[in-house]
């Protein structure tokens, strides 16, 4: 069964609550996604292990609900 956006927002936001999160629907089927997420908690991460971050956030998803995670990772600036 698909993954809708809605909940996939809302497994990164419970483990990235500062973050700004874009999720982009590549396929309109709910299984193939884009997110963009700027968080804090990324600051000083090489981006694999941002991404490894993204993953543990989901749970196990991957490759299950959610066939296709595009991924943009990004360190918050500024102050």
């Amino acid at each position: 069964m698909p993954m809708p956006a809605d909940a996939l927002e809302a497994a990164l936001r419970s483990a990235f609550p500062d973050a700004e999160i874009e999720i982009t629907d590549l396929a309109g089927d709910g299984d193939h996604y884009r997110a963009r997420i700027v968080s804090d908690a990324f600051k000083g991460l090489a981006r694999v292990r941002q991404h490894q971050l993204v993953y543990a956030a989901l749970g196990g998803r991957m490759g299950g609900e959610l066939h296709a995670l595009a991924l943009e990772t990004l360190p918050r600036t500024g102050s």
